[in-house]
């Protein structure tokens, strides 16, 4: 056909598109690729300073490889301050003084006192306050060791914490504290752990460990509390004879002692009775059915001339013939005789003649005879049989709900 021609003919498909798929030649150099690559990015639009300006920067090479890359540029870490809110009222917490908060803080109870302490670190430190921590109460606590060494490390002065367990402690903080007034009667505690507690204690005036296991380091450490008022080691066990007179003599200012129903032979009994302070007032020593002898109670009527409370109940040895001895006791109100079955019931009648200060006599296990009953009830400025048990230097009244601690109760108290 005449009109058709070669594509190669055409004006369009001159030799000048070197680049066209029609062009004559199948392969072509790589050099000429390169280059018309080239020409087409020198044919964008992006300038090539803002290719530099986005474009990351090359790493450099880091010849120490021990060395990193940002050793040379300084790194800060900061954190965009809180925004306060302001308030409508124009009052905030933040401007209270901390003895206005410590005033509020006293007002709370245990529980919530500690849920105070997580607000802040400003609350924290005021939730902590020795002023806000002088008495607690934790009776019945488990796993006491951390609490008990916190509050003491708190500058509590009264602390009760009866039948609770205290594993084994280990102090960190070395320096004294200043309890006062402190009850462990009947806790699940060790020796090696009543030591730690006691060799870091000089200013009790009043402690009670009955029924615990002391040994005679823990004796070493009570002497070294000379202000001690009232001291109850009744049930105690596990100490001797020598260690026991010499804690005594350093209690120049006993009144009370309760000392009954130890582990005691006669040599524990003799040394008690030779080193009694003459301050002494209330005494217990109850429960020595073998070990205390006339003698002894002669001694301890000579050093002990102002008793007022008595307890010599269950002392078998103790027969009538004590009675003169007895009525030497001038300020004697408050006599036990219990279950002494050598003491004839008929001399009773004469102690209570006798002894004009008397107004309490128990007597359980030794009057059966009605006469003696009507003769001892007679005598009305003197009760028969009031009390069984004994309450000299014990913390807490017998037989009572009130969870008080020598007749002051303690302000901060764990609840159940």
């Amino acid at each position: 056909m005449p009109r058709q021609r070669a594509l190669n003919q055409l004006a369009c498909m001159s030799q000048n598109l070197e680049g066209s798929m029609l062009s004559n030649k199948k392969t072509t150099n790589k050099r000429k690729k390169r280059g018309w690559v080239d020409d087409m990015l020198n044919a964008e639009n992006t300038p090539s300073d803002l290719i530099h300006q986005w474009s990351p920067n090359h790493k450099q090479l880091c010849l120490n490889p021990r060395e990193k890359e940002n050793d040379m540029v300084p790194f800060v870490l900061s954190r965009r301050s809180r925004r306060r809110k302001k308030s409508s009222t124009g009052l905030s917490w933040d401007h209270l003084p901390d003895e206005l908060i410590l005033r509020i803080l006293f007002c709370l109870p245990l529980s919530h006192l500690l849920r105070t302490s997580l607000v802040c670190k400003r609350w924290r430190r005021l939730a902590f306050d020795e002023s806000l921590w002088y008495s607690v109460d934790l009776e019945g606590v488990t796993n006491m060791a951390a609490a008990l060494e916190l509050l003491l490390s708190r500058g509590t002065r009264r602390l009760r914490c009866p039948r609770t367990v205290i594993q084994e402690l280990t102090f960190v903080n070395m320096s004294p504290v200043h309890v006062v007034q402190m009850d462990l009667s009947h806790c699940n505690v060790s020796s090696e752990s009543l030591e730690v507690i006691l060799s870091r204690c000089s200013t009790l005036t009043h402690l009670s460990l009955e029924s615990l296991e002391l040994s005679d380091r823990i004796l070493h450490h009570l002497s070294q509390n000379p202000e001690l008022i009232e001291l109850n080691v009744g049930g105690c066990a596990g100490f001797s004879p020598e260690p026991l007179g010499k804690m005594l003599q350093s209690f120049s200012k006993m009144e009370q002692l309760n000392i009954s129903w130890c582990e005691f032979g006669s040599d524990h009994v003799k040394a008690v009775v030779a080193n009694l302070p003459s301050s002494l007032t209330d005494l217990n020593l109850s429960g020595y059915r073998e070990q205390l002898a006339q003698e002894d109670l002669e001694l301890l009527v000579e050093r002990c001339p102002n008793i007022i409370t008595l307890d010599i109940s269950d002392s078998v040895f103790l027969r009538t013939t004590c009675i003169p001895t007895l009525e030497q006791l001038m300020h004697l109100k408050h006599l036990s005789l219990s279950r002494c079955y050598q003491i004839y019931a008929s001399s009773l009648g004469d102690i209570g003649e006798k002894i004009t200060s008397l107004r309490l006599l128990d007597a359980f296990g030794l009057v059966h005879d009605g006469r003696i009953f009507s003769k001892l009830y007679e005598m009305k400025r003197v009760a028969v049989n009031t009390r069984a048990i004994s309450m000299v230097a014990r913390p807490t009244p017998v037989q009572t709900d009130v969870h008080s601690m020598w007749d002051r109760r303690c302000r901060l108290r764990l609840h159940y």
